[in-house]
């Protein structure tokens, strides 16, 4: 004896209606889930700088004294995100300047200043000491940031 079923038009129309359903929420939550991982943010990568000093003593009995950061030269590459955290170790005050990045600050002794930003444009751009300009006031006390 065999089965026959009957499938009126309404059956088929709802059936229909629920596998398109079911294919609009599976393609729903795959495209959220591509679309989650496409916008985790990138992490950031931190660099330790300080404050440094060097002192000496010419022949004549002259003391020089110049100050740095350290280390002098970052390499970092486009599109990355930055954090600076730089530490005043020598020197009471050092006030600078990234400008092409329009970064500004102030390092103190036993302090630790933080500053962030986006290498968004490739180039080589001096972190500059305001205080330490030249020689004749300890300086040119500049370092580098270098995007790649």
């Amino acid at each position: 004896m065999s089965n026959i079923f009957v499938v009126s038009k309404k059956q088929l129309w709802l059936f229909s209606l629920l596998v398109l359903i079911i294919l609009l929420a599976a393609f729903s939550l795959r495209w959220n889930q591509s679309r989650a991982a496409s916008s985790v943010q990138q992490e950031t990568r931190v660099f330790q700088l300080v404050t440094g000093e060097f002192k000496t003593k010419t022949d004549d009995g002259k003391e020089l004294e110049v100050y740095r950061w350290d280390p002098g030269t970052l390499v970092v590459n486009k599109g990355d995100r930055v954090e600076l955290r730089i530490s005043g170790v020598n020197g009471k005050s050092h006030p600078f300047v990234i400008q092409e990045l329009g970064i500004k600050g102030e390092v103190n002794k036993g302090q630790t200043t933080v500053v962030h930003f986006t290498a968004d444009q490739r180039g080589t751009y001096p972190i500059l000491c305001l205080t330490h300009t030249s020689l004749a006031n300890g300086g040119p006390m500049i370092g580098y940031i270098v995007v790649q």
